[in-house]
């Protein structure tokens, strides 16, 4: 505790009237004394000041001040470009070096902010955000300075002089060592859509400074297949990405380590392209018009991506005169445009119902099925038609069907039913309604019987006969629906069913829709845990392989759910890339960036810190050559650094705890005054 002289402040016992005019007569009085010689004339000012003075009543003022220490602020920056080689170590011995040293400073408050980036925000280091954190609670005027322990890749360096200014030095130990060199993937363009079928362009560079020559960079989309090609250092590079399905296709980028690679974990980055079909081709043909017709044209127009090319057959099989056929259709049937020229260009060829005639020469059966082969989709819809003879088995596209109809049908109502596989296949697990023992669905009403030989049968009938199968076929896909009374679950019967529901599942599927594969690996973040999702027919709970950003490896083991999905989680601590594979399928999860502001850049630096360390009077070191300097407290005018030393500010901040009033003119001074100058001026006057 210490006294601080402040200020002398009168209170007049009487109106200053009061006091100023009898003083003005006696000042005047003497003055004229004072003239005439009068002897003991100075002296009658001598009472006559005293009572003035004590008429005014003077204090003196003083605060009762109690010293507040200065606060030292040691920023500590523990992202992850901090454990590149040695630099956590030399961080953590420097840190306590510098408290031992500021503790050993008088008046001074030591506060350490470790500085840890936040998962899924891709900030990079906030070296100062930890600074305002720090120092929310105090005014900054008691800053005495700033020590910042970083390897120099700070991402929100404030201007100098600028709203954010320190107001004290800001001293740097840099971790790391001078001249550090490292390889790095920059990624410098890319879309982030592009139209399904088509290409994107996205630019590349392979990042060393003072490096040439060229770097051999693996390609991998989607996590398939590896790709390896040459491409030249610090020189940009287009690549040109096919985009083969809707949703997002991931392509990484890969270098080999550099001849002084500090760390790998730069020389990865990730684009994220989502594709989007331009629109969905779907051709629909139906032998004759019937109850379920509507139900797939309804069904397929709903949704506004698809183009509809639908074909309805108005000639029954009983019509028997000999009326041309061109003369019973408004337009004529495009058979060779649709089978030859164009079919192509369908995304989904549906017959429903169809039989059989002299419309298609056989040719364009063969035409189908090579449709299918190459990558095609194909729905086959059966009814009645083929105990007539007249369906679609005894053709060329027979060689691409997984079941062929014997030409019989059961006329009886059933509970269509999941097969095990059926209930781990995402066309039709989890169906509402069909999720325990029993569906709680409508009947249908028929079954065409057939001999299957091959594919997947996922729903069965009355008999136990398949009523949906799939397959797989060279690159396309086959469905084949061998019931034509789904509709009633459209119309409510007995409760109705998920029709439409089975129904969209089931052309998505045939069009390759990524969430409907039978054999899928995903993986998303939500807030800090990694959901992991493999679905597959094969029952069990396999153990994945998670990569980390930082390159390394966890292993996940997924719970069965008993439903073709198996589920795990893992907790986050990084931003960047996830790789999640199961031996045979890769997944890519992102925590905030593709390629993490933290990770782009990993050579230590001055760079950065340089002009704003210069503007408040601080200084660089490099721990790798100097170590960790003294520490001196200084004036706020004097230089704060010097050899082998870092200078804190002394600010000298107090806080008042007491103000006094001091009388400065006690009564007995007053009273000695009074009598004394009267005594001595008639004792002058008396000689």
């Amino acid at each position: 505790m210490t006294w601080a002289f402040a200020d002398i402040s009168f209170t007049p016992l009487v109106p200053w009237a009061l006091i100023l005019a009898p003083a003005a007569v006696f000042v005047l009085l003497a003055v004229v004394a004072v003239a005439r010689r009068a002897r003991g004339a100075w002296w009658r000012l001598v009472p006559l000041a005293a009572l003035t003075l004590a008429l005014l009543n003077p204090h003196l003022s003083g605060e009762e001040r109690h010293p507040l220490d200065d606060i030292a602020v040691v920023l500590v920056d523990d992202s992850p470009s901090q454990t590149v080689r040695d630099r956590h170590n030399q961080s953590e011995a420097a840190l306590a070096a510098v408290q031992e040293r500021l503790a050993r400073q008088p008046g001074l408050e030591v506060r350490v902010e470790r500085l840890q980036p936040t998962p899924g925000v891709d900030e990079g280091t906030r070296l100062f955000a930890g600074l305002e954190r720090a120092f929310s609670d105090v005014p900054r005027r008691r800053l005495a300075g700033v020590v910042a322990i970083t390897d120099g890749q700070v991402h929100d360096v404030p201007p100098p002089g600028g709203e954010k200014d320190i107001g004290a030095p800001l001293h740097v130990l840099l971790t790391g060592g001078k001249g550090e060199r490292d390889r790095r993937v920059v990624v410098e363009q890319a879309p982030s859509f592009g139209i399904v079928g088509s290409s994107v362009t996205i630019t590349v560079r392979v990042d060393e400074p003072g490096a040439g020559g060229n770097a051999r960079v693996t390609l991998r989309r989607d996590g398939g297949r590896p790709v390896t090609t040459a491409m030249p250092v610090n020189v940009s590079r287009q690549l040109e990405i096919p985009i083969e399905h809707g949703g997002p296709t991931v392509l990484e980028v890969e270098a080999e380590a550099g001849a002084e690679e500090l760390s790998k974990a730069n020389n990865r980055a990730a684009v994220t392209v989502n594709g989007i079909r331009d629109r969905l081709r779907v051709l629909l043909v139906s032998g004759e018009p019937h109850p379920g017709e509507r139900t797939w044209r309804n069904l397929l127009k709903a949704d506004p991506s698809v183009d509809l090319v639908h074909f309805t057959i108005l000639r029954p099989p009983e019509k028997d005169d000999a009326t041309p056929l061109k003369e019973l259709a408004l337009i004529s049937f495009p058979i060779r445009e649709l089978f030859e020229e164009k079919l192509g260009e369908f995304d989904l060829v549906i017959f429903d119902r169809y039989r059989r005639r002299s419309l298609m020469p056989v040719d364009y059966y063969a035409n189908i099925a090579a449709y299918v082969r190459g990558g095609g989709a194909l729905l086959m819809a059966v009814g009645p038609e083929v105990q007539e003879g007249l369906g679609l088995g005894a053709t060329p596209l027979e060689e691409v069907l997984p079941a062929t109809p014997d030409g019989s049908m059961i006329g009886e109502a059933y509970v269509p039913m999941l097969t095990e596989l059926g209930h781990r296949h995402p066309v039709t697990a989890g169906l509402p309604g069909g999720e325990g023992p029993e569906p709680t669905w409508g009947r249908w009403l028929r079954v065409i019987s057939s001999t299957p030989h091959g594919g997947m049968e996922v729903m069965t009938g009355a008999n136990g006969l398949p009523v949906l199968m799939l397959d797989h076929v060279g690159e396309g896909r086959v469905a084949m629906l061998l019931s034509d009374t789904v509709w009633l679950w459209d119309r409510g019967f007995e409760g109705g069913g998920p029709q439409a529901e089975l129904l969209r599942r089931l052309a998505h599927w045939l069009m390759k829709e990524p969430s409907l594969d039978e054999e899928q690996l995903t993986a998303e973040v939500r807030g800090d845990q990694l959901n992991i999702l493999r679905r597959s027919l094969t029952p069990g709970s396999p153990t994945i392989d998670v990569t980390l950003p930082d390159g390394t490896t966890r292993q996940v083991t997924l719970a069965d759910q008993g439903d073709g999905r198996a589920i795990g989680t893992m907790a986050v601590e990084q931003s960047g890339l996830y790789r999640i594979s199961d031996g045979s399928r890769t997944a890519i999860a992102a925590v905030g960036s593709l390629n993490p502001l933290e990770m782009s850049e990993l050579a230590a630096t001055e760079a950065k810190l340089k002009p704003l360390v210069k503007a408040t009077g601080g200084d660089i070191r490099w721990l790798s050559e100097v170590g960790v300097p003294d520490f001196r407290r200084v004036d706020p005018e004097d230089p704060a650094s010097g050899r082998g030393w870092l200078g804190l500010r002394a600010n000298g901040e107090h806080l008042v705890t007491a103000i006094r009033d001091v009388p400065l003119m006690p009564g007995a001074l007053l009273l000695l005054l009074s009598l004394g100058g009267l005594i001595v001026a008639w004792w002058r006057e008396g000689r």
